[in-house]
């Protein structure tokens, strides 16, 4: 029976169901202005004003479902339900008037007793062909058998909403309703929005099940012996971390932990390409070739080789490419329990220890707190680093209350005896500006260090700001590095600093005081 879109009222002549990458990269090349291959082969594609997400226009469709369930508020405003009715007609409508559009039907989650059936609609083969990459793809057995899906992606972000419909503030809005399981896309072409969306959706319905859903990149030793999940904001290094040759590559961003271990829910990865060297990050730069989209870069018209350092139309250039091309991954993406859980932060402030072993309560506590620092500007001179807190380290996507995750974190922790780990990559020696960020293979030995399990077994000492356990020794890393004081010229000045990021910290938890049990408000810092 030919494939048609009639129960979701499009009826367009010309669709194309799960394409191969070569027809996609013929239909952008020829329907897509600026669309180009590059020099590796990969497809270059343009997403138009919106070179990221829009957090602002996000919106959770206010139903009776959900509405004792989700954390209302700044990351899921609410939307009346008739709102998104206008709007999903309005993106049905703009569909109806394309030539030809794209499906991709494929699953969320290697794990077959968790996986979602996800339906993506769009007008650009270049959001196809992304969906392609980050969803995992079918059989054509399973393609055949597919059925209806449990989740649908209407993509019409070319056309923008209207900001006369109750509930809008801008041109764009991206609208989910889990009563009607479905997601429309208006006003941005950004291709991380469907990406993020089905992150958003496993994120609602996986704890339900007993399910964490992590934002994190997760590795398994070589011989199955262990595995481990990085948790980090973007700048920590938890991609760089992940590309471990020593290990195998679960996933580097989105993961869910079950009675039977982690799962990846992607089929491919999501990678900052800015600065991109084949040197520092050869996986990466090897995984651009044929079938990878290219997003937002600059390239040279003649050669057709990329401009990794160009930042002119965005500093969040991206690449997608399937899981498959990384040597080292583990296809199915799926793994055993953690024995280590490691946060990462970028400490732009200099006083967080480049490694602490933390207690249950401590890691639910950072958990929910999820802190790094951004850097600021130097243009008109040093600035103080922005401290940056976002729960469970993926707060834009998160739909319960942080606790409901953190609970479950803390329910397997206990359970399956997995060691937490607070693991500082930013600097040391004084703050931004005066100190100096620590160095990769000084992060790297700490990462080895706690797969070989050495620094289960150190000597530590504890932090007096933070209450952290810090290991006194660690093989590769000079041991005065390890204490954040003992770097620091100024000792008054660390004293100081330190109490300032505790400081930030208590404040930033005192929003999830009235959810938190004493024990978790008593891991925070110390002063």
């Amino acid at each position: 029976m030919a494939f048609s879109l009639d129960k979701q009222g499009i009826a367009v002549a010309e669709i194309h169901r799960n394409a191969n990458p070569a027809y996609l990269y013929e239909a952008a090349l020829k329907f897509e202005s600026g669309s180009a291959i590059s020099s590796t082969g990969a497809l270059i594609a343009y997403s138009g004003k919106k070179t990221g997400r829009s957090p602002t226009d996000k919106r959770v469709v206010d139903e009776p479902e959900v509405r004792d369930e989700v954390w209302w508020g700044s990351v899921n405003i609410k939307l009346d339900p008739h709102s998104f009715v206008i709007n999903r007609e309005r993106a049905i409508d703009y569909l109806n008037t394309r030539e030809r559009l794209y499906v991709v039907d494929g699953f969320a989650g290697w794990d077959t007793k968790y996986r979602l059936k996800i339906r993506v609609v769009c007008a650009r083969a270049y959001h196809a062909l992304f969906m392609h990459n980050m969803l995992i793809r079918p059989t054509l057995s399973e393609l055949d058998n597919f059925g209806e899906p449990d989740y649908v992606i209407f993509n019409a972000g070319g056309f923008p909403a209207n900001r006369h419909t109750a509930g809008m503030t801008s041109p764009t809005s991206i609208d989910l309703s889990f009563g009607r399981r479905e997601f429309v896309i208006l006003g941005s072409e950004y291709a991380g929005e469907m990406k993020k969306g089905v992150f958003t959706i496993m994120n609602y319905l996986m704890p339900k099940k007993g399910v964490l859903s992590m934002h994190c990149s997760a590795t398994q030793a070589r011989d199955g012996a262990d595995t481990s999940i990085l948790f980090g904001l973007s700048g920590t290094g938890k991609t760089t971390l992940s590309a471990d040759p020593k290990r195998l590559l679960i996933g580097d961003d989105e993961h869910c932990w079950s009675d039977q271990g982690v799962f990846n829910i992607e089929g491919g990865c999501y990678a900052k390409v800015i600065k991109l060297s084949k040197e520092q990050e050869p996986d990466i730069w090897n995984s651009l070739a044929f079938g990878s989209v290219l997003e937002n870069v600059k390239f040279d018209p003649f050669t057709r080789l990329v401009d990794y350092d160009d930042t002119s139309i965005t500093e969040n250039t991206r690449g997608s490419y399937i899981l498959d091309t990384i040597p080292n991954a583990k296809l199915p993406a799926i793994t055993g329990h953690p024995k280590n859980v490691i946060f990462l932060t970028a400490d732009a402030f200099g006083v967080l220890p480049p490694v602490s072993k933390l207690t249950p309560h401590q890691a639910m506590y950072h958990y929910i707190s999820g802190y790094t620092a951004k850097v600021a500007g130097t243009e008109v001179g040093v600035k103080d680093p922005e401290p940056t807190f976002s729960a469970c380290f993926g707060g834009p996507f998160l739909v319960w209350h942080p606790t409901k995750y953190a609970e479950l974190l803390a329910e397997k922790l206990r359970k399956h005896g997995a060691q937490t780990w607070l693991v500082n990559t930013g600097w040391s020696g004084g703050a931004y500006g005066v100190g100096s960020r620590i160095k990769l293979k000084y992060t790297r030995a700490i990462i080895d260090a706690i797969h070989s399990g050495a620094l289960a077994t150190a000597q530590t000492q504890e932090d007096p700001v933070f209450g952290f356990s810090v290991p006194t020794s660690c093989p590769e890393v000079p041991s005065e590095m390890l204490m954040p004081r003992n770097t620091w010229t100024d000792k008054a000045a660390y004293d100081e600093k330190a109490k300032k990021v505790a400081a930030l910290f208590r404040e930033n938890f005192k929003k999830y005081e009235a959810q938190a049990s004493a024990e978790i408000r008593a891991a925070g810092p110390k002063i």
